[in-house]
């Protein structure tokens, strides 16, 4: 197979294709860097036969329609896209084929009504459905997202086999992709119990999509072709759960970070009386591999904002978040900064920093 990553941003495009033919399909391409790959595509003798966005994207102005005009092909989507300018539409379990080349399309709605992952021999596609490790999944409160539905499209995800690699639409972190077998042990998304607890984490949030999101939804709808239609943040992890936590209303707080070998040295020389570490993993985590910090205070993240009455007490302390690698803790920060506490601080690179 040919395959190519194309972006070097948080945003992924992927370009695969045979090896025999050159026929080749363009997976989630960015309005922005649309005259990039039609160059890549060219200078590279392919012959592109269909171009697929993996759902409605809320983070980036799509560039699919205008690579569908510019080479002659199909724009691919799920049957329920709102997407006016898709062509080509299909449903759970279509065959998609490209030369001697194919994929099947696995229906994931919950991010967004027309979520699908594109399942290969061995690669997964999973777009916004699933990202890695602690990035967990994305998000489920953009409009037609729902928790339940995501539940459900990750089981189906879990029921595939552990050898397919994951290539995520999303890596804000500089993760590498990884075997599906990893993810089903590592991301925290997939340990969830039922149905019942995975909603009751999600809703217990009380998030609701940025208003640009919602702005970036309707412009890739009516298949809008200037990447600037939208005011776009950047350098944000916009599509995770609570990526958008502090400028979803215009809140310009900071979760200020501090570094793990600063925390060793605090301990070291005996600098954490004014200081609660607050670590944010499940209990059952805390008595693996990587441990906890001695004197960590352990509240899971999906649990913080119903037991904040437990941290009033250290309100006036400075309160350090921990995780795993960063991504939980810093939701947990960003709670505790809408919550009133003032001096928090997010430890980077979480505990696998930190034993490092």
């Amino acid at each position: 197979m040919i395959f190519r990553q194309l972006n070097t941003t948080s945003c992924k495009t992927y370009l695969i294709g045979s090896e025999t033919t050159n026929e080749s399909i363009l997976i989630d391409p960015v309005l922005l860097h649309v005259n990039e790959y039609a160059s890549f595509i060219k200078n590279s003798k392919l012959k592109l036969t269909g171009v697929i966005d993996t759902h409605t994207h809320a983070d980036h102005i799509s560039g699919a329609g205008m690579i569908a005009e510019l080479f002659g092909v199909d724009y691919i989507m799920h049957q329920s896209s709102p997407v006016r300018c898709v062509n080509r539409r299909v449903s759970d379990g279509y065959l998609l084929k490209f030369g001697d080349a194919s994929c099947n399309v696995l229906h994931t709605p919950g991010h967004t009504p027309d979520s699908i992952c594109l399942v290969f021999e061995d690669k997964i596609f999973t777009g916004d459905t699933l990202f890695l490790n602690e990035g967990g999944a994305g998000r489920t409160d953009l409009p037609g997202g729902n928790p339940g539905d995501h539940w459900e499209s990750l089981q189906k995800i879990i029921q595939l086999p552990g050898h397919l690699t994951v290539y995520p639409a999303h890596e804000y972190r500089g993760r590498e992709p990884s075997f599906l077998e990893n993810q089903k042990k590592n991301n925290p998304y997939l340990q969830f119990p039922s149905k019942e607890s995975y909603i009751k984490w999600q809703t217990g949030l009380k998030l609701g999509a940025a208003d640009w999101m919602k702005d970036v939804l309707t412009a890739n709808s009516e298949c809008m072709r200037d990447p600037n239609a939208v005011a776009i943040p950047r350098y944000i992890p916009a599509c995770e759960v609570m990526g958008t936590a502090t400028t979803a209303k215009g809140d310009e707080q900071i979760v200020f970070v501090i570094s793990a070998g600063e925390i060793k040295r605090r301990i070291a020389e005996n600098q954490l009386d004014n200081t609660l570490i607050l670590d944010v993993r499940e209990p059952s985590e805390l008595k693996e591999e990587l441990g906890a910090i001695e004197g960590a205070y352990n509240i899971p993240v999906g649990q913080i904002e119903k037991r904040l009455k437990e941290l009033e007490k250290y309100k006036r302390k400075t309160i350090i978040t921990v995780c795993r690698s960063g991504a939980r803790s810093f939701h947990a920060a960003t709670i505790l900064m809408k919550a009133g506490f003032k001096n928090v601080f997010n430890m980077e690179g979480g505990m696998m920093a930190f034993r490092k």
